[in-house]
C-alpha cells in the first residue's frame, strides 16, 4: 500500500476507532507525549547523546502502551498490523499526522461530546 493510500485508510476508519472517552482522553495526553519523544529521539540521533536516545525511545514506547491501553475500551479492535513495516508506518503516521489532524479539525472533540462518560 502506498502512503497516500494508507493515510486515507487510515483516516477513513479513525473515527471508528476513537469512540471511547477514556481513549480520547489517553490519546489527547499521550500522542503529545510521543511526538515529544520523536523528536528528542531525533534530535538526540543528530548529536549522538545516547542518553536521551534512550529516554527518548521509552517516553515513546510508554506512550504508545497507554495508547494501547486506551484502544483495548474501544468497541471496534484496532485492524492488526500485517508485518514490522506496516507496524512502523502506521504507528508514526498516527502520531504524527492522523491524530493531530483529527484533533485539528474538531473530529476528536466531536467524539468526545458524543462519547458516554
Amino acid at each position: 500500500m502506498r502512503i497516500d493510500e494508507l493515510l486515507k485508510w487510515q483516516w477513513d476508519g479513525y473515527s471508528k476507532f476513537h469512540q471511547s472517552r477514556s481513549n480520547l482522553l489517553i490519546h489527547i495526553i499521550f500522542v503529545p507525549l510521543f511526538v515529544i519523544g520523536f523528536i528528542l529521539f531525533l534530535v538526540s540521533l543528530v548529536f549522538l547523546k545516547w542518553p536521551l536516545m534512550l529516554s527518548a525511545l521509552l517516553l515513546m514506547v510508554v506512550s504508545f502502551a497507554l495508547q494501547g491501553v486506551g484502544h483495548g475500551k474501544e468497541q471496534y479492535s484496532a485492524v492488526p498490523f500485517s508485518g514490522f513495516k506496516n507496524a512502523v508506518l502506521r504507528i508514526i503516521f498516527e502520531q504524527l499526522y492522523t491524530f493531530p489532524k483529527f484533533v485539528l479539525t474538531g473530529e476528536w472533540y466531536k467524539a468526545f461530546v458524543k462519547s458516554s462518560a
